[in-house]
């Protein structure tokens, strides 16, 4: 009896053990998250430029592509002659305040392009409209003034809400809540195909999604994703830092495994 005992505990702890080995064997990346913002209703200017600064150098990564104004307008200098963003925001787009104008062109990239620039790669429902809302804070106080309110958070929507209405696409729904597991759809609502052309159209800022399953393996197209920044393609290297870190969050694993087993096909 002791014998059929000692037989079934081993194959119980190699079982666990080959299973504990299969999962350390599968890529962890954590994303950055931005931290979650509560204000009150007495939030004062000072408190949302703050709050909206910290993220716009920090998870917003928003200094990678604003920086240099090759990829992305200058925002916190002259661009234009037009000066800082705060200054020449509400001239934008005709029946826009400064601050609506600022805001939906986070909530929803594609609105306002800048003439001579790609469109902008940014996965605001990642962030709530707190967080949004003190980012626009931030940029409105770059020659300009704050119009920004406790107001603006509350009337706009809970954490997010706002963001993902306006960024999805009808039907997709929000990751990790039954969304779609079309890839190419994917591709389309995360803003990848901003920065990556294929069926040889589209922007050649990123590597080219057409043959990219000749040139990465399954296993290295799911790394590329969760953490961008751990490696680049050859001719790529100077972007490393400017795909967003965050969809390992905005993505179910249903929807990165579609996504991941669309581009390794792709040869």
């Amino acid at each position: 009896m002791w014998q059929t005992n000692l037989k079934i505990i081993g194959i119980v702890v190699g079982t666990l053990g080959l299973y504990t080995l299969v999962a350390s064997s599968i890529p962890q990346v954590a994303s950055e998250v931005p931290e979650e913002l509560t204000f009150t209703s007495e939030v004062s200017t000072a408190e949302l430029i703050a709050a909206g600064e910290q993220l716009y150098s920090g998870a917003g990564g928003c200094t990678t592509c604003h920086g240099t104004g090759m990829r992305a307008p200058n925002l916190l200098t002259d661009h234009a002659s037009g000066g800082p963003i705060g200054q020449r925001c509400g001239g934008r787009a005709p029946g826009e305040s400064c601050k609506l104008y600022l805001y939906r062109s986070l909530v929803e990239p594609a609105a306002h392009v800048v003439e001579g620039f790609p469109p902008m790669v940014f996965q605001a429902r990642t962030f709530s409209d707190a967080q949004l809302w003190s980012m626009v804070a931030y940029l409105e106080s770059q020659g300009g003034e704050v119009t920004v309110t406790a107001d603006d958070i509350e009337t706009s929507g809970e954490a997010g809400d706002a963001a993902t209405s306006v960024t999805l696409e009808p039907g997709a729904g929000p990751a990790g809540a039954g969304g779609s597991l079309d890839a190419r759809q994917l591709l389309q609502d995360q803003l990848c195909l901003g920065c990556h052309a294929i069926d040889g159209a589209g922007p050649p800022l990123g590597p080219s999604f057409d043959g990219i399953g000749s040139r990465l393996s399954a296993e290295e197209i799911r790394t590329a994703i969760l953490n961008p920044g751990a490696d680049a393609s050859p001719g790529y290297e100077a972007l490393i830092g400017v795909m967003p870190t965050t969809y390992g969050q905005t993505l179910s694993a249903a929807q990165l495994e579609a996504i991941v087993s669309y581009l390794a096909s792709r040869n």
